[in-house]
């Protein structure tokens, strides 16, 4: 009876890593993009009256190509 506990354990263990793979995967495409973003950013030497002009667009494409990423990976 004690191996079919081990089992179990093993069983439910695998369920939960399942459920953290697709979030985890997510934030490590978010964090790699959107930190190649930042970098290409901060280094074009942009003269803009506030960066949020350039941030703003930048982040929400970073969150549009996760997302498709994540689909293809996911799939």
């Amino acid at each position: 009876m004690f191996p079919l506990r081990i089992r179990w354990s093993r069983v439910i263990v695998a369920v939960h890593l399942k459920k953290l793979v697709g979030p985890l995967r997510r934030a490590l495409i978010y964090g790699l993009i959107s930190y190649a973003g930042l970098v290409l950013i901060n280094n074009s030497e942009l003269n803009l009256p506030n960066m949020w002009i350039a941030y703003l667009p930048m982040f929400i494409g970073v969150y549009v190509v996760t997302q498709w990423l994540d689909r293809k990976i996911g799939d």
